[in-house]
């Protein structure tokens, strides 16, 4: 820990670009991600109102289901669009232009949504909704990338979950936002869609005081000047001839002169199983059961006796727990291997949810198993965001080279959009097929992608980017003696 802040201390000029950077992109996406459902009744409401305006008759149930559920999914496919691009704008303009560019459209946004009423158009909020989708499609991703090319080696691992504590921060105050002592009322459900945009208003600000990244000013600009300069104003006037040749010293490896598209990203043969294991590891996110579990906790804290009106507020004590793991993992990712905290905590979810299966399947047995449910669920949060919901963007960025991390985070965002639209669709048909059931294909998950990480992911923590390849080449050319293995060899 010591260690950790003896380099704050150092690149303090960095601390502001990270906080700004979090509150205006991670959170907004968190944020996003959780106030829906607060604003469901009073969104549903005003369209019922705008159809009678228009129509003379309240609107159909399942017109009105079928809107609703058009104003919740357009944003994951908004999102979906954003990511996809998100590559291309980076390749072209860099991270800090793009920047620029994806938070006017989320300005953009917000005005939709925060005058739909006004208007009297519930077309707005669809419209508020895409657009926002694809301005969180695109920030996160630059957003990412730009933290992974701001920090120096030391700090690497720490900036990169600050990510995640940004991220589930916006899922809290999206909770507290919601409720009706706060903004969750019938006059201020659309300043609570749209409260975001000051966000957005805040980075383009802070934004002009930064540089772009200094890998894209060098690799991309061929700029060292620029490069340099850069460095110096957010790490500070020193010596950074060891960052620069870090920074060169992949260039030669994979002689890039340009970041890689999508296409030549997965074309590529020394990035083969770089990219299994991102694969892999965003999958087992998606199906680790987090959703199940969120879904499910109302209905148990019911069971277990909560009165229902206390019920929202238990529930800011679930992403509290969450936000709690995150930060705890945050400062313990520099003292620990990072493969061992993922795993580790891998498997006391798949634990947690072997005995949530069982306590659902008794709980009429006792009054008190309701209870064991719920610290179950507790833990299985907190499990959550220590290890997969801090680390995965952590070992992501650092197993890409800069050349590929653009594409690799265009196709794990495509995963997570995709993969958000699907469970979204699908796991109330699986629910109420299987009850509580439904856990063990989330656990049995769980156990296959732990089982192939633990022989196919090198650790990350405390190591060069060269040295993280060395063992992937071991893989990607096993057999083989090609001349790219052989050159890197010898650079290192």
């Amino acid at each position: 820990m010591a260690g950790l802040l003896l380099e704050l201390v150092h690149h303090w000029r960095l601390l502001p670009l990270i906080i700004a950077l979090g509150l205006c992109n991670g959170l907004p996406f968190g944020y996003h991600v959780s106030v829906i459902s607060s604003s469901s009744f009073f969104v549903k409401d005003f369209i019922n109102q705008t159809w009678i305006g228009r129509y003379g008759s309240p609107v159909p149930e399942a017109t009105l289901t079928l809107l609703w559920s058009t104003v919740v999914s357009v944003f994951s496919i908004g999102g979906l669009l954003g990511s996809s691009v998100a590559g291309y704008l980076t390749r072209k303009f860099g991270k800090r232009r793009s920047h620029i560019f994806t938070h006017l459209l989320g300005v953009t946004a917000s005005l939709f949504l925060g005058l739909s009423k006004i208007v009297g158009s519930h077309e707005m909020i669809l419209v508020g909704r895409f657009l926002y989708g694809i301005t969180l499609g695109l920030s996160i991703n630059i957003y990412i990338q730009y933290l992974g090319e701001i920090a120096p080696r030391k700090l690497k691992g720490f900036t990169s979950t600050t990510a995640p504590i940004f991220v589930t921060s916006g899922k809290l105050f999206g909770q507290i936002v919601g409720l009706s002592e706060v903004l969750g009322t019938e006059t201020l459900w659309p300043l609570m869609l749209s409260l975001c945009g000051f966000a957005e208003l805040l980075l383009l600000i802070v934004i002009f005081l930064y540089p772009e990244t200094p890998p894209y000013l060098l690799l991309v600009k061929r700029d060292l000047e620029r490069c340099t300069k850069a460095m110096d104003t957010i790490w500070g006037h020193r010596d950074h001839q060891p960052e620069i040749d870090e920074i060169l010293t992949e260039q030669e490896h994979y002689k890039k002169t340009k970041n890689m598209t999508v296409l030549e990203l997965v074309k590529e043969p020394s990035m083969r199983w770089q990219l299994y294991v991102v694969i892999i590891i965003t999958i087992t996110v998606q199906l680790s059961g987090i959703y199940a579990i969120y879904f499910y906790a109302s209905s148990v804290f019911v069971t277990a006796g909560f009165p229902v009106k206390k019920i929202p507020y238990i529930s800011l004590g679930i992403g509290s727990f969450e936000l709690l793991a995150v930060i705890l993992s945050s400062m313990l990712t520099e003292h620990c291997r990072r493969k061992v905290i993922l795993l580790g905590s891998y498997g006391l979810m798949a634990t947690m949810l072997g005995l949530l299966t069982v306590t659902m399947s008794i709980q009429g047995w006792f009054d008190w198993i309701p209870y064991c449910s719920s610290v179950l669920i507790f833990f299985f949060i907190f499990f959550y965001g220590l290890g997969p919901g801090t680390l995965t963007i952590a070992i992501i960025i650092e197993i890409c080279s800069n050349s590929s991390r653009a594409a690799m985070f265009v196709l794990i965002s495509s995963f997570n959009w995709i993969g958000l639209y699907v469970i979204g669709m699908t796991f109330p048909y699986v629910e109420a097929a299987l009850g509580h059931f439904c856990f063990l294909i989330f656990l049995v998950n769980i156990l296959a992608s732990v089982t192939f990480l633990f022989f196919y992911q090198p650790e990350t923590k405390g190591r060069t980017l060269q040295q993280i390849t060395a063992d992937f080449n071991k893989m990607n050319f096993k057999g083989k003696k090609s001349e790219e293995s052989v050159e890197f060899s010898i650079s290192l």
